[in-house]
């Protein structure tokens, strides 16, 4: 079954001091295309992420914000900037040698500076985080799948219904090449007989040689047998459990290029007709497919 490119899914997990919320959305692209915002960051999640992801998904701009946040001992989230302490303590006890002031710069004095206390940003722990991410990455993956899979029928109606004009439309170009043979006697008979105003006698021999060569050179007999061969393996691919775009995007610049060829081997008014309106369902194919993963 086809799937779309486009798709939302939210999820959020908690499991004793870690929460994690995800949003992820997917738009169309010719290959796999992942943008990660993870907060906070860290290599090594992230590798595991792109992992994961790879491994569920085939192509599209796939854009995932995720949010992890730990509860921790707040004391153990404050860092002293030593160094900047030393040089504000340095610098406080030269004033007060230089100003001949009593007593020793405190610890308030130092403090008021400011600068020396800050909030340390929680290390991320990958191996005790990572449970719970994996879990809630499934979960917003199963319902990203199901939101493509339910817009890919939607997309497989569609397609469904204009190969069905399509191979209508290959039964009437098949029909209409059956009786070109007599056509073309018919034609070059007029021709002759015109061009000679019938003061030569037409030698039929001769006749059904030319014939002959230009129904040879109109024969597109191969060309609907490929063109069917295209149409069934296209359906297959839909139905197929595996992702098929590329493979559809395949098929219809080889159907393009059969129909071209029936159009440019055949002169006829019908044929023609026939060939502009597949091109035509062809290219609201194509515009179609862009969007299956």
């Amino acid at each position: 079954m086809i799937k779309s490119m486009t798709g939302f899914a939210s999820a959020a997990a908690t499991a004793g001091n870690i929460a994690v919320t995800i949003e992820m959305r997917t738009y169309n692209s010719r290959n796999l295309d992942l943008s990660l915002r993870v907060s906070p960051g860290d290599p090594g999640l992230e590798e595991r992420i792109r992992a994961l992801l790879s491994g569920r998904l085939v192509r599209g701009r796939v854009e995932i914000k995720i949010q992890v946040e730990t509860t921790v001992d707040a004391a153990a989230r404050v860092e002293v900037d030593m160094t900047r302490a030393r040089a504000l303590m340095a610098v406080l006890k030269r004033l007060q040698a230089d100003l001949g002031l009593d007593g020793a710069p405190s610890l308030e004095l130092l403090m008021a500076c400011g600068g020396i206390l800050q909030n340390a940003a929680p290390e991320t722990d990958v191996e005790r985080v990572w449970p719970t991410l994996e879990a809630c990455l499934t979960q917003a993956l199963g319902e990203l799948d199901a939101m493509r899979g339910r817009e890919g029928r939607y997309l497989a109606q569609d397609l469904d219904a204009r190969l069905d004009r399509i191979e209508g439309a290959l039964k009437e170009i098949a029909g209409n090449a059956a009786g070109l043979t007599a056509i073309y006697q018919e034609r070059l008979r007029e021709r002759i007989a015109t061009l000679t105003q019938g003061l030569v006698e037409i030698d039929h021999a001769r006749l059904a040689q030319e014939v002959a060569f230009l129904a040879e050179r109109s024969d597109i007999s191969e060309e609907l047998v490929r063109a069917e061969s295209h149409i069934r393996q296209f359906r297959g691919i839909m139905a197929a459990p595996e992702a098929g775009g590329r493979k559809l995007n395949f098929l219809l610049q080889e159907l393009n290029r059969e129909f071209n060829t029936m159009g440019s081997k055949i002169g006829s008014a019908d044929v023609a007709h026939a060939v502009v309106d597949v091109k035509s369902e062809l290219e609201k194919i194509r515009e179609q497919v862009q969007n299956v993963e």
